[in-house]
């Protein structure tokens, strides 16, 4: 039987929702608020390196400073599109997250025999990224303040119980989640306080940007591969006014098209859409509490995710993931105003206390989603060129860890890493046009029809769930 939810039971007025979002602005509000000081020249020319990266978004730039860090005897050159960090890398929610399987019950399933090595690789990996940035004392507003998953709905409170064990996850009723953040829709919570961090995606672009000038990487911006060719002894890289000719390439393009035609089927790219506040006021943080400044998920399929910044605004994210078809990634679908006043609703729903806050920015961007929900890794050209794509929205510290896998088959390494199943297999490919929009289409209504029924998966969902396909908000 279909029932409403708590944002359909207790949503706000549409006077509130319009004043909320009649000043923003259509912009990043990490890259506003914290721009790359220069832009980098165009590829013109032809030059050589030993090792050659696309993209220049978290990916690219993790896996040159790793790179530099390796081999610090290397010439390491880097080709962006347009410019550093504009694409996800300066448009996500700044969650630092651990796991590299989108969750344990997505790692358990999907890897039961490695996941206890992969949980453990995805504490390890947030460690030495967190002890990178202190190390050095660089400024990203890097927060460990841990996480609460929040139940919204009945249903899901013992979702929490069963995944709660007291130590990584700590359950809180009613009482205790709303003593930490003032919610009048949270029915419990699960804390985990050391499984995340939260970060200033502009910032660490910025930070990673420097340290990889700082060990002789160059950058390249506006500068789009155009066409990728191989032999025996080296890869060139073409793009519209030079080429690069390297021993090795690593392709960091995520939701973009890759350069290995095999492999375009096995990610899409699906829009999400986030809202900035203004700062709030001393007395409007009084009246949400929310001191320990952790990031908050609530536990629908299409579910929100929300934060603090430094200077006290909300970042209100998620719900909607919208697909376009012919998976294409477009500029002009980040403007969607249903999406727009859809999370402004939730927003107020969720906190009621802060009717009359404006939202500054409003902005989307398209995430790699792949059918397994975590990255996959490939290589081609006799291990000279390594791929990896498909964080499915968790690849703040995951592209981290992904540029450590390609490096290790780069150089042709055996190690635990390129071992694991995760690395040496791949995710069912999507289905092509004109099959892959009424598919997708078709599993996100599945999803919305669970959130109204208590959680309850459909035949539907549960045949992609036997196939291992999946959707996820």
């Amino acid at each position: 039987m279909k029932t409403t939810t708590v944002f359909e039971r207790q949503a706000p007025g549409e006077t509130v929702i319009s004043h909320s979002l009649e000043r923003s602005v259509k912009k990043p509000f990490w890259i506003d608020d914290a721009p790359l000081p220069e832009v980098h020249p165009i590829l013109r020319g032809t030059i050589t390196a030993d090792l050659a990266i696309v993209g220049a978004g978290f990916t690219g730039l993790w896996t040159a400073l790793l790179a530099s860090e390796r081999h610090p005897d290397w010439k390491i050159v880097i080709l962006e599109g347009k410019t550093a960090g504009w694409a996800a890398s300066g448009r996500n929610g700044g969650w630092v997250d651990s796991s590299l399987t989108h969750g344990e019950s997505n790692g358990r399933t999907r890897f039961p025999d490695e996941y206890d090595l992969l949980d453990q690789a995805g504490l390890d990996n947030l460690n030495e990224l967190e002890k990178t940035a202190t190390e050095r004392k660089w400024d990203v507003d890097f927060w460990r303040s841990g996480s609460f998953s929040v139940a919204t709905e009945e249903h899901q409170v013992d979702w929490l119980k069963e995944s709660a064990d007291g130590d990584r996850e700590i359950f809180l009723n009613t009482q205790e989640i709303q003593a930490r953040v003032n919610s009048p829709t949270y029915l419990a919570a699960n804390f985990l306080p050391r499984d995340t961090a939260l970060v200033h995606p502009a910032k660490l672009t910025r930070e990673l940007v420097q340290s990889v000038k700082d060990a002789g990487v160059d950058i390249f911006d506006n500068s789009p591969v155009k066409n990728l060719e191989a032999t025996s002894d080296h890869v060139t890289l073409t793009t519209a006014r030079g080429s690069v000719t390297a021993n090795r390439v690593a392709l960091a393009t995520n939701a973009f098209p890759s350069l290995l035609k095999r492999y375009r089927l096995h990610t899409v790219p699906v829009y999400d859409y986030v809202l900035m506040t203004e700062p709030l006021t001393k007395e409007q943080l009084s009246s949400i509490g929310w001191s320990g400044r952790e990031g908050i998920g609530d536990m629908a399929n299409q579910f929100h995710y929300y934060r603090m910044s430094a200077d006290n605004r909300i970042l209100f994210g998620g719900y909607d993931a919208i697909y376009h078809y012919g998976g294409k990634v477009r500029s002009r679908y980040e403007e969607r105003p249903e999406s727009y006043q859809r999370l402004a609703s939730h927003f107020f729903t969720t906190f009621p206390q802060l009717e009359g806050l404006r939202f500054s920015h409003r902005w989307a961007g398209a995430i790699d989603t792949c059918s397994r929900f975590s990255a996959f890794f490939a290589t081609a050209h006799s291990g000279r060129v390594a791929y990896t794509a498909g964080f499915t929205g968790l690849g703040v510290a995951a592209t981290r860890f992904a540029g450590n896998v390609m490096l290790d088959q780069l150089t042709g390494l055996d190690t635990w890493r390129t071992r694991l199943k995760m690395v040496r297999t791949l995710p069912t490919p999507f289905p092509p046009e004109p099959f892959a929009y009424p598919a997708i289409q078709a599993t996100r209504a599945a999803l919305d029809r669970a959130d109204h029924r208590a959680g309850q998966r459909g035949l539907f969902l549960k045949t992609l769930d036997s196939l291992g396909l999946g959707f996820d908000s």
